[in-house]
């Protein structure tokens, strides 16, 4: 196992980090080192905080400091350049301006939002509660019919009464 310098490691990571952003085998090939390897130390960076970009990341995994790079690398691009940015990033261009103006209203809306949030969080699990107390009493009436019906099998079946017979 190939243990390599921190100098060489930050090197390789400042490719795949924005501006940069280059493709993680396209560096594997002319580093020399395997996928695996880079995918790590990229995990490694997003779990530190850096704002590692990924395909296919669903808008509320970004961290907000992701969010922030995304918006500043996006200011300049013209709405082709934009457009490939979100394909690439798996976004949308309309998350990246929501992004932009939740930038630019500051903190103030973000404290209403939270609030909306916290609430909009409340009323979904009240929700989630009340469905499961109606599977559970579901459940429970389900079972009680399939208990009848064995035991209404079983006595048939001791007392020797046969469907068809009744007639």
């Amino acid at each position: 196992m190939a243990r390599y310098s921190m100098e060489r490691k930050e090197a390789v990571l400042k490719k795949l980090l924005p501006p940069n952003n280059r493709a993680v085998t396209q560096v594997a090939q002319e580093e020399g080192i395997s996928d695996q390897t880079l995918y790590n130390w990229l995990k490694v960076k997003r779990h530190e905080g850096a704002p590692v970009p990924g395909k296919n990341r669903p808008d509320n995994d970004w961290s907000a400091d992701a969010k922030f790079a995304a918006v500043v690398e996006t200011a300049g691009m013209t709405a082709e350049e934009l457009s490939q940015y979100c394909r690439e990033k798996g976004l949308y261009p309309a998350q990246i301006e929501q992004w932009r103006q939740a930038c630019l209203n500051g903190p103030e809306n973000s404290e209403k939002q939270s609030k909306q949030e916290k609430r909009q969080g409340m009323a979904d699990r009240k929700k989630i509660k009340q469905l499961q107390a109606e599977i559970r009493r579901k459940d429970k009436a389900l079972a009680e019919a399939a208990a009848l019906l064995v035991l209404s099998k079983k006595l048939d079946a001791l007392y020797g009464i046969d469907q068809d017979e009744d007639n």
